[in-house]
């Protein structure tokens, strides 16, 4: 919807939705993607790709398919490795073959550093890892977007038309929409609905928390300067937050209960868990230097944002009303 509003002209190709609600039928996303477009599909499916870029023809793949759920990968791991891995491979081997594309932007996560030692905030020149299937899935992304994009700087038929591929690290995203399973703020809402305690696991991991319009502004504006100069502006970016909003996860939960007001409350989960990093911070100096970005929304303001879309969308709002008035709040924020 936002890059809809700035102008582009926009195809999708994903996987059907695969939640009930889901955003993208609740905000009648489909309105907004020009033909022609894909029929739902998989970014398993090369030649499905291959066909989808030939008929579209796009300038700028902002590349965010993925299996994203920390849980999920412990339970299907090769799933995972699968998807995160070798689907990016062919969705970046799908972009370099077609003709028309100049700047690619591929989200992979702040989990992709190698967290097992220290909890300072990472930089994008810090190791890689994989302590976990879901953090060695991100960090595997990481390695084939680099080969990815030696092989398109070396590649002679391009000549001075080279295309610009960056990778981009979010933090630990908060906002309306989201109906995932084992995610904090959407099991939060359900347990305010059902009125029942939500039990939450890892309550004292830290992580750096942010409301999703601050990083999606980010990857715009690192594909904007990208299209401009790709030599400048490729390889790794962080888009996190300020550190102050590096917090335990019971520091969300507990602020949601109070925002949320219907008595809401958690407890840790008693169960077994699959090990998970205790602590996550992210450092993005480059970006605040060379991208002039920074994240805009506070902490206190992230939370409130995303427990009101998921309020009044109870209430009976439209999810595409809900959305447009975040937009404008948010770019409402850049004059203010």
């Amino acid at each position: 919807m936002w890059l809809q509003r700035l102008g582009a002209s926009i195809s999708g190709y994903a996987l059907a939705p695969q939640t009930n609600p889901s955003l993208y039928r609740a905000a009648r996303i489909d309105n907004f993607v020009a033909s022609p477009i894909a029929e739902f599909c998989d970014i398993h499916d090369r030649e499905a790709l291959s066909s989808t870029f030939a008929a579209t023809m796009p300038e700028i793949v902002i590349h965010m398919a993925a299996q994203p759920l920390v849980r999920v990968a412990f339970e299907q791991p090769l799933m995972t490795y699968s998807t995160n891995v070798m689907g990016t491979a062919n969705v970046l081997a799908a972009a370099h073959e077609c003709g028309s594309v100049r700047t690619i932007v591929a989200v992979t996560s702040d989990k992709c550093y190698d967290l097992r030692e220290g909890g300072e905030p990472r930089k994008e020149s810090d190791p890689l890892g994989g302590a976990e299937p879901y953090a060695a899935s991100k960090a595997g992304a990481e390695f084939i977007a680099e080969g990815m994009r030696a092989m398109m700087t070396a590649d002679p038929e391009r000549g001075e038309g080279n295309t610009g591929l960056a990778t981009a690290r979010g933090g630990n995203m908060l906002g309306g929409g989201d109906w995932s399973r084992d995610r904090l703020m959407p099991d939060l809402v359900a347990g305010a609905l059902g009125g029942q305690p939500v039990a939450i696991r890892n309550p004292d991991a830290v992580r750096p928390w942010q409301h999703v319009l601050d990083p999606l502004r980010g990857y715009f504006v690192l594909a904007q300067r990208l299209h401009q100069n790709a030599a400048l502006f490729e390889g790794p970016w962080n888009f996190g937050p300020p550190a102050s909003h590096a917090v335990p996860v019971r520091h969300i939960a507990d602020a949601a209960c109070a925002l949320l007001d219907a008595g809401l409350t958690w407890r840790p989960d008693p169960a077994a868990h699959f090990p998970e990093s205790r602590s996550l911070r992210l450092n993005s100096e480059k970006a605040a230097a060379r991208l002039d970005w920074r994240s805009r929304l506070t902490l206190a303001d992230a939370l409130d944002w995303s427990v009101r879309w998921y309020k009044k969308f109870d209430t009976g709002a439209d999810a595409r009303v809900l959305m447009e008035a975040d937009i404008d709040r948010y770019e409402a924020l850049a004059v203010a």
